[in-house]
């Protein structure tokens, strides 16, 4: 946890306060294996004109409980992201990104190159980095939104996300998540179906589906 502090110092303060004021939204999942909190939102800081920098940042974190849960065995899980990239708009969506990633297995310093596009009722943020540790993996992230409008006060709102890892060490495992939500979005309450599936392994994998309902609010 101590390793933790001087980062979260850090990200205090670089963000301004037009960031740390941003809508903020949070999800939760309640599925047929396990329950997920999860905080995560992107963000262009503001320059001192008010205006969107260059520089974008993004922050999650999640949190599980799997319900076959003992003292030992299927414990909590959790997992902090934040990362910056520098998006110069002769790069059309592209830009360098540092990351770094807090698990429950340890700290994972990461950079690669990111694309983001967002408008009204289309969102799309994705990456590709490498740890910057001995045998790193390479991770894949997607994240793709869809909310068009289906009356004046209710939109549709659909999301699909894709957390892949490929690692370049041989004996280490793949591991693939799928993560779906279907439903509406009224005002700043978006709700409805959800599916999340897991898969690691190499040459066999171990699959885990976790259907069931999600709540998500802006603050």
């Amino acid at each position: 946890m101590n390793g933790r502090i001087p980062f979260y110092l850090a990200i205090a303060t670089l963000l301004n306060k037009s960031v740390a004021m941003a809508q903020i939204p949070v999800e939760a999942f309640a599925g047929d294996k396990k329950a997920t909190l999860d905080i995560m939102f992107f963000k262009f800081i503001k320059n001192a004109e008010g205006q969107n920098s260059k520089f974008l940042f993004f922050n999650r974190n999640r949190a599980s409980l799997d319900y076959k849960m003992t003292k030992t065995t299927n414990l909590p899980q959790f997992g902090f992201t934040e990362a910056f990239s520098f998006n110069h708009e002769k790069l059309k969506g592209f830009a360098l990104e540092a990351v770094v990633s807090i698990l429950n297995r340890g700290v994972y310093p990461k950079a690669g190159i990111q694309y983001v596009k967002i408008k009204k009722h289309i969102t799309v943020f994705s990456w590709i980095v490498a740890e910057t540790l001995k045998n790193p993996n390479v991770d894949f992230f997607f994240l793709g939104r869809y909310t068009p409008k289906l009356t004046e006060k209710v939109n549709l709102y659909t999301q699909l996300e894709l957390v892949n890892a490929f690692p370049t060490n041989s004996t280490n495992n793949y591991s693939f998540t799928q993560r779906l939500r279907v439903g509406l979005a009224i005002k700043a309450f978006q709700f409805g179906a959800a599916a999340d599936i897991a898969e690691t392994g190499r040459n066999i994998y171990l699959t885990t589906n976790n259907t069931g309902v999600f709540l998500r609010y802006e603050f």
